[in-house]
């Protein structure tokens, strides 16, 4: 009998399909986005996306945003796609950023190019630097839930310039979690969806 062909007699492993997240609303609207599958990449799921971008209507136009731990990009690319004017992506895993990469490459006209900007330094080290550009009108917090970094998040934005007046600030967290907003930092909305806690608050100039 003739032998059997190694390379057709071993069982060829499909890699698993990444997975997806969805554009709401704006001008990319129903683009599905894939994102590397990554330990404590979460993206904000469409529910809580809608609702928090309700909220934010009409601001979000025009805003300079910054994603502080941008992960997938689900709240990121959102915001560019609703028309705001600039958004930062922090993300310092090198696998992910390429992907925000790749993904503003894609969805970008040549007039948009400019608007997204990825950045792969440390959140944390990041704010410690201070901010030497114009302060941001939104900023997203939604860092690996295992690195409990809020309240030192929370602090760090409140110093060096990261903050226009009238900032909005979004935070998600799991629902029993603990830290204290700073004291000029006035609740706009607070929601739970399952696990989840999402607030909305608003940076009051001292």
């Amino acid at each position: 009998m003739p032998k059997a062909d190694n390379k057709s007699s071993k069982s060829v492993k499909s890699r698993a399909p990444q997975p997806q997240l969805r554009i709401i609303g704006g001008q990319w609207r129903g683009r599905k986005l894939s994102f590397p599958l990554i330990d404590g990449l979460r993206p904000t799921g469409d529910r809580i996306r809608e609702t928090l971008f309700n909220w934010l209507t009409p601001d979000v136009h025009g805003a300079r945003v910054l994603d502080l731990f941008a992960g997938s990009g689900a709240l990121g690319l959102e915001a560019l796609s609703r028309g705001a004017e600039s958004c930062l992506l922090i993300e310092k895993h090198p696998q992910a950023a390429a992907q925000l990469v790749a993904h503003l490459k894609t969805l970008s006209s040549d007039k948009d190019t400019n608007r997204g900007r990825v950045s792969t330094q440390d959140g944390m080290t990041l704010l410690e630097q201070g901010n030497k550009d114009q302060p941001y009108n939104l900023v997203f917090i939604d860092p690996p839930f295992a690195a409990d970094l809020w309240q030192k998040i929370a602090d760090g934005l409140n110093q060096g310039n990261w903050l226009a007046p009238d900032a909005w600030i979004y935070v998600e967290t799991p629902k029993d979690s603990t830290w204290s907003p700073p004291a000029n930092w006035s609740l706009y909305r607070d929601k739970q969806a399952g696990q989840i806690r999402y607030r909305l608050f608003i940076f009051e100039m001292s």
